[in-house]
């Protein structure tokens, strides 16, 4: 049963909300209904609803819970995987969370347990990216796999699943998961030349760029 009442902030993070689960879809992120996407709003947990196509979203769909998962806005049912956004809320700083099914991400969860430092960008994501075990999806215990597999991260792999990242908007929540994805699809371009091993880089290398990147962009 809806309780809250919605208003012009609720309106337009749901319409930033929807525009980026689009993407995922334009993108070659997710396919179908696959994937979910969410977003913090004070102790207010907007999020995409289940099963339903992103282009048919529309602001009447707007769907929040509480951090307790008790749905207050809306009438749609939340996503299945509503345990998965709702413990990253409850243990980190994040305000937005992009879950994908990327093709390229879910291959390279599939054969290593960490995806390789093929790349400087993982120190966006805090270091080398884990692999969180699988478990069924909508699951408490994937949630708590993905917990493990986030400590000191912005975003990890699911085992046979796909991909998770969070951040302190939508777009850098995007961003992380376009940056991961294309990181795997480069490790398997890399590693699949006959005879040839990529290089690989060193753990003093990343943290010299993580600190490189904590300048990076635009002075306000």
């Amino acid at each position: 049963m809806a309780e809250q009442r919605r208003d012009a902030e609720h309106e337009r993070i749901w319409a930033e909300l929807v525009a980026t689960a689009r993407r995922t879809v334009t993108d070659g992120l997710v396919v179908g209904t696959s994937g979910n996407v969410s977003a913090r709003v004070g102790d207010l947990v907007l999020v995409t609803p289940s099963g339903v196509p992103y282009d048919r979203l529309t602001p009447d769909d707007l769907t929040g819970v509480d951090l307790t998962g008790r749905q207050v806005l809306g009438t749609l049912v939340p996503t299945s995987e509503l345990p998965m956004h709702l413990a990253v809320y409850r243990t980190t700083d994040a305000r937005a969370i992009v879950h994908t099914h990327a093709v390229h991400a879910t291959a390279v969860s599939t054969l290593v347990p960490e995806l390789p430092l093929v790349h400087y960008m993982a120190a966006a994501l805090g270091g080398p990216v884990r692999v969180a075990p699988y478990a069924a999806y909508g699951t408490d215990e994937l949630a708590a796999h993905m917990l493990r597999a986030l400590a000191d991260r912005s975003g990890c792999l699911l085992q046979n699943h796909g991909t998770i990242t969070y951040g302190t908007t939508l777009d850098q929540a995007y961003d992380r998961t376009a940056q991961l994805e294309w990181m795997c699809r480069l490790w398997l371009t890399a590693s699949s030349v006959p005879g040839r091993t990529p290089s690989l880089l060193t753990p003093a290398q990343l943290a010299e760029v993580g600190e490189r990147l904590r300048g990076y962009g635009q002075r306000r």
